[in-house]
């Protein structure tokens, strides 16, 4: 692609272009993510077990032949 003085833009300075243009943007729009959150599950609920065999998960692996 040329521009009317000859100078060739390329693919590189369009994506450049494009995140300049986002940060731009998000800097605008108040731009700070929420401050992150402390885990808030004891010791014990993060070892409980999670895993649980139902009728869904036994007919996911019956239909895809996982060995069971």
């Amino acid at each position: 692609m040329k521009f009317r003085h000859g100078t060739k833009l390329d693919r590189r300075d369009v994506l450049r272009g494009l995140g300049v243009g986002a940060g731009v943007a998000t800097a605008a729009a108040g731009g700070m993510a929420p401050p992150a959150k402390a885990d808030s599950e004891t010791n014990d609920e993060k070892r409980k077990a999670r895993y649980k065999e139902t009728d869904h998960v036994r007919a996911f692996y019956r239909v895809n032949k996982y060995p069971s």
